[in-house]
């Protein structure tokens, strides 16, 4: 391997010499454009101005990508040699491509161009190929290499293949070695450890919906993430950064993850909340009623407890509300045109079966309030037009005057529906007695309005009726769609983002044993997938935690192996301490999670308490304070999550991962014998990279019953 780290240095200094060169050539380039730059900015551009300010926005785009590049260039070789070819070609990839401007040749390949895709799909075998649009592509790999470049310093070169040897196996190693690395505040890029299965998910062809299971820590945000990048590279001409969207549990998750994609190239994605898109679409015409607290009511109660709020929530997200809003809407337009000709003066008739073919045959094609907004106004037309034989005869305004009365009146006979009145009618129907509350909101100076508040189950049904009778703001169309933690999607959701997203261009991602919210949530992916075409779905199923220790996915296994509808996760091959159980009175929870901090000191950065609750998390940072540790307190999902040691509820955890983890308050009357606590508490426990360790003060959580019995301190 000393060779090959020598043979790395020498070809490392050429190319970060050669970027060297062409980021000076191209800043000298900028300098000599802003001095020939005379132009008066109030002049209107001619055609050739228009041209050189795109070359410049080209150059700009150029300059910063090979910036970015000193720093790592490139993290993979491939000698490859091409059917027809006289010697093999090394082939560098890299996180964006760099090309010399002199000579055109590709000095390092993006990793999402067809030919990279070799790189991570090699599995030893000397035949190989890559597809482009021309066709296949293929040839004889001689040589995969593996290189590690951090600030523009070599740090790793290792062959994972050299033809004529043995295989090295040596890429589980390289594996590791990037899953050893410890965590910041933020989800790195998995660029050059993209593992074969995670590939094949990036590369699914764009206009279908992929379906993506994956295991907690199997990388499923971050392929979805490099997905998204991919198809940006390969659908430029099509794809429009700025009409793809990210649907993300919360806020802080979105900053978890809001470096990945300015790190691969990618910007102008829209990232956000359904939550908080479905308001924005509404034109906050509807307050959100708080939700804080409903899991953790939830959390440990007996099933029957909430039964009905539980059903309620369930049949807002359910496809038969959708299916009884679409019946409820067709006997709506039915019954839409009064059924009476409408006559502004006396003799002066428009009859309505005129009015109904305006209604039914030449405006079919618009939603139902807009189509009532075009016949009432062609109604007017039409009378003001007639009107017009008659206006010398009507010399005081009299018959002018009737027909505007007359036509008010006929307005108000035409059904003015709004989305909110209807849905409350709907639910009625279903569930009798229902209601959707409403509040009074202070509206600037003192002024007041009734705004109905309803909760975030209620959105999805309500944008959907929104949609049917107001029709889709073109600039709300998504391209793609990302929605992760799906499985805490209900399906009328997805149904609801499909009609947003014409070509059902979707990478929904999530994990059925981390259904923590239930109530809005589905227990089998088939739930999704049935409101695609079949050619238009895709199904990938991600059982390796890349995240974890052996110890700790172990751990994790048994926390779930009673309940049915658990995927089993398969850990890598990455041995470390094994999970500890300790009896810790509460009193002492925080003295004793200090202790053991000391003992760790350098070797781990980012620590998470994990509480039951929010109320115990407040406490506990109370008391680790008093400790004297240097802690952080998480209890809402818009807060940041800023590293180091933090103490957090368990239901905020979803999605965040950790070098070390404590679980406290892991008791039986905390965390029971049931399906939802069981779920919480594996979260929680597949937060942690590398280390482990669970208090409990009365009576353990029989949850803990199969798991490492003898441990129980």
């Amino acid at each position: 391997m000393a060779d090959a780290a020598k043979e790395e240095q020498l070809h490392l200094t050429f190319v970060l010499e050669r970027i060297r060169e062409m980021i000076d050539y191209l800043n000298q380039r900028a300098q000599t454009a802003s001095t020939d730059d005379g132009r008066d900015t109030d002049e209107a551009e001619t055609a050739e101005e228009v041209a050189a300010r795109v070359v410049e926005r080209l150059r700009e785009v150029h300059l910063d990508g090979l910036t970015r590049s000193q720093s790592e260039p490139y993290f993979g070789r491939l000698d490859f040699q091409e059917e027809g070819e006289a010697r093999p070609a090394a082939l560098y990839i890299g996180k964006r491509g760099v090309e010399d401007i002199d000579d055109g040749n590709r000095m390092v390949i993006d990793w999402r161009a067809p030919v990279a895709s070799m790189f991570y799909a090699f599995a030893g075998q000397e035949e190989s190929s890559y597809e482009t649009q021309e066709g296949e592509v293929r040839g004889r790999v001689s040589l995969k290499r593996n290189v590690v470049i951090r600030n523009g310093k070599l740090q790793r070169a290792v062959d994972s293949y050299v033809s004529g040897q043995d295989n090295l196996n040596v890429t589980d190693e390289f594996l590791l070695y990037r899953l050893e690395e410890h965590k910041d505040n933020r989800l790195r890029d998995i660029v050059s450890s993209i593992q074969a299965e995670q590939d094949r998910i990036i590369r699914a062809v764009r206009s279908q919906a992929v379906v993506i299971q994956g295991v907690a820590g199997s990388g499923k945000t971050t392929v979805a993430l490099h997905r998204l990048a991919y198809l940006l590279y390969q659908y430029a001409d099509r794809l429009n950064p700025e009409r793809m969207v990210i649907f993300a549990p919360n806020e802080m998750f979105m900053d978890y993850i809001s470096d990945v994609l300015p790190e691969l190239g990618v910007g102008g994605v829209q990232q956000t909340t359904f939550t908080a898109w479905a308001l924005k679409v509404l034109n906050y015409e509807v307050k959100l009623q708080s939700s804080e607290g409903q899991l953790e009511r939830w959390f440990g109660q007996k099933q029957e407890q909430h039964a009905q709020e539980f059903e309620l929530s369930r049949v807002k997200g359910s496809i038969d509300l959708l299916r009884r809003m679409d019946h409820r809407l067709k006997q709506m337009e039915a019954d839409f045109i009064p059924q009476n000709d409408f006559e502004p003066w006396p003799g002066q008739v428009l009859p309505v079966s005129q009015i109904a073919h305006w209604f039914q045959k030449e405006y079919v094609h618009y939603p139902l309030a807009t189509r009532r907004e075009r016949v009432l106004a062609r109604i007017k037309r039409w009378y003001e037009s007639e009107y017009k034989r008659v206006k010398e005869d009507d010399k005081t305004g009299a018959i002018k005057k009737q027909a505007a009365s007359r036509f008010r009146s006929y307005r108000t006979k035409w059904t003015e529906v709004k989305a909110v009145d209807l849905y409350q009618r709907l639910l009625n129907e279903v569930l009798p007695g229902f209601s959707v509350p409403s509040q009074e909101v202070t509206k600037g100076k003192g002024k007041k309005s009734n705004r109905p508040q309803v909760q975030a189950e209620d959105l999805a049904p309500l944008l959907y009726l929104n949609l049917k009778l107001n029709g889709m703001d073109a600039r709300d169309n998504f391209h793609h769609v990302v929605i992760d933690e799906a499985q805490d999607f209900s399906p009328l959701q997805i149904a609801v983002l499909k009609e947003y997203c014409p070509s059902q261009s979707f990478t929904i991602l999530g994990d059925l044993s981390q259904s923590i919210h239930t109530y809005q949530g589905i227990t089998d992916w088939a739930e999704f997938m049935d409101l695609f075409e079949t050619e238009k779905q895709a199904y990938f199923q991600l059982n390796v935690s890349y995240r974890s220790t052996m110890e700790i996915i172990e751990f994790a296994n048994h926390i779930l192996q009673e309940f049915s509808g658990f995927t089993k996760a398969e850990p890598v091959f990455r041995s470390g301490d094994p999970v500890s159980i300790h009896h810790v009175e509460k009193s002492n929870q925080a003295d004793s999670i200090a202790r053991v901090l000391d003992t760790w000191q350098e070797t781990v950065e980012t620590v998470a308490v994990v509480t039951p609750s929010t109320a115990s998390a407040k406490q506990l940072y109370d008391d680790l304070r008093h400790s004297g540790v240097s802690v952080k307190l998480i209890d809402k999902s818009d807060e940041p999550y800023a590293g180091g040691i933090s103490v957090v509820p368990v239901y905020l955890t979803k999605g965040l991962e950790f070098d070390a983890v404590f679980i406290t308050d892991v008791n039986e009357e905390t965390y029971p014998f049931t399906a939802l606590a069981a779920k919480l508490l594996y979260v929680g426990c597949t937060r942690a990279l590398h280390r482990l360790q669970i208090f409990y003060s009365t009576t353990p959580s029989s949850l803990l019953k199969n798991v490492l019995q003898e441990q129980i301190s």
